[in-house]
């Protein structure tokens, strides 16, 4: 049983007469059993009960907490109250302990699988029932994700967005890791010195779930950023090949055969790429977009990967081929664009479109780091620290890099 909680978020329309495009998003909820992701925490928990079991205390005090919270504002209160604890433990935890995206993964699982359990009803089947469980589970995803979180200082620091996934492909592998997610961890509230202005780097992590997506999830997080127009630099971060990509072309359609982690497949292939949803109607927008980081300097990046202008893109007309311009691309149906045909591709196409759409102007893009086969820590200590060269970079070739007015 699916139920939704509108939230209107205007964009400027691409058409001349300058007519706002109302959407009303919305976000999923499984009301009275636990989904694919959550049944996998038995599994998950015996290949590896540390890296599942070492925020079960969240789940464990929510359990606790739950029958005393006798209104709906204070089972609200509560639940924001620990799934914000669970992200900025984790966050400390990624730069004082274990740098490890797991575990945060799990411990947001185990606290849904708490909420359920605990929310107690006459009907577990009531209107009544699945309303309030929508909100809190809505509520638990914002602020165990880092959504919620995003504070920047109010002293002309530069602002840096970045955003990273869970961790994906658990059936082939229930202990893999995602260095994206780590990133996001190990950066978030990081400051850098850009000459005599500090920047501060705030962010977040995103579901692999295209639910999420179709439902609005990345604009919603991202427009009222875009709309105040200040930030100094946006970067959406994914795990992808043997090097980092600098994901240049971005394209609109799905094309990739993989289920998310809900094991949900859309039915696209390289033959019937796909237009995803925004909200109740097809997403809007050229068959491909680009990005705007300065690759001259990050190309330029020390690290132990090399750095690529990704310009690879596939199209129903052409095939593969690398695109010297945007040009190239306007009379083509994309297939998969330079972040490929997955989720990946798609959180850069998004927040570029609403970037233009919301006529921001910050450098924006995507990077696609390494893939690690399970986790390897020291590798993806490495992983973030080139991630943070690169951010370094971006900064430094922003001629009039903005600072915080807001």
């Amino acid at each position: 049983m699916q139920l939704t909680f509108p939230r209107e978020v205007r964009l400027r329309s691409k058409y001349p007469s300058g007519v706002l495009i109302a959407l009303f998003l919305s976000m999923p909820i499984f009301a009275s059993s636990p989904d694919v992701e959550e049944l996998r925490i038995s599994k998950a928990r015996f290949a590896n009960a540390n890296m599942v079991t070492r925020y079960q205390r969240f789940a464990e005090e929510l359990s606790a907490s739950l029958p005393a919270a006798n209104t709906k504002a204070m089972r609200s209160a509560l639940v924001a109250r620990i799934a914000r604890a669970l992200w900025q433990r984790a966050v400390t935890d990624s730069t004082t302990a274990l740098a490890d995206d797991r575990a945060l993964y799990w411990g947001r699982l185990a606290l849904r699988v708490s909420l359920r359990e605990n929310l107690q009803r006459e009907s577990l089947e009531s209107p009544e029932y699945n309303s309030e469980l929508a909100s809190l589970l809505s509520l638990l995803e914002q602020h165990s994700r880092g959504l919620r979180d995003i504070h920047f200082p109010e002293n002309g620091t530069l602002k840096i967005l970045i955003t990273g996934f869970d961790p994906f492909r658990l059936d082939q592998n229930v202990s893999q890791s995602n260095p994206s997610g780590l990133a996001a961890l190990m950066l978030d509230g990081k400051t850098l010195n850009h000459g005599a202005v500090p920047a501060r780097i705030e962010a977040a992590t995103m579901p692999v779930r295209f639910e999420d997506f179709d439902l609005g999830i990345i604009e919603d997080f991202l427009t009222p950023h875009f709309r105040a127009n200040h930030l100094a630099l946006m970067v959406t971060i994914s795990m992808g090949r043997s090097g980092f990509d600098l994901e240049r072309f971005p394209g609109l359609r799905r094309s990739a055969i993989a289920g998310d982690n809900r094991n949900v497949v859309t039915g696209a292939d390289s033959k019937n790429p796909l237009i995803p949803h925004l909200g109740t109607t097809l997403l809007d927008g050229p068959e491909f977009v680009e990005f705007s980081l300065p690759t001259h300097s990050m190309l330029r990046a020390i690290g132990a990967w090399p750095v690529v202008d990704n310009r690879q893109v596939r199209t129903l007309e052409r095939g593969a081929f690398a695109a010297k311009a945007l040009r190239e691309l306007a009379d083509q149906t994309s297939v998969s664009g330079s972040g490929g045909g997955y989720l990946s591709n798609e959180i850069s196409y998004r927040s570029i479109l609403l970037h233009q759409r919301l006529l921001a102007d910050f450098p924006i893009g995507h990077i696609h780091t390494p893939s690690v086969d399970g986790y390897d820590e020291a590798v993806e200590r490495r992983i973030v620290a080139q991630i943070l060269g690169l951010l370094v970079r971006a900064i430094e070739a922003s001629p009039n890099p903005r600072q915080s007015e807001h």
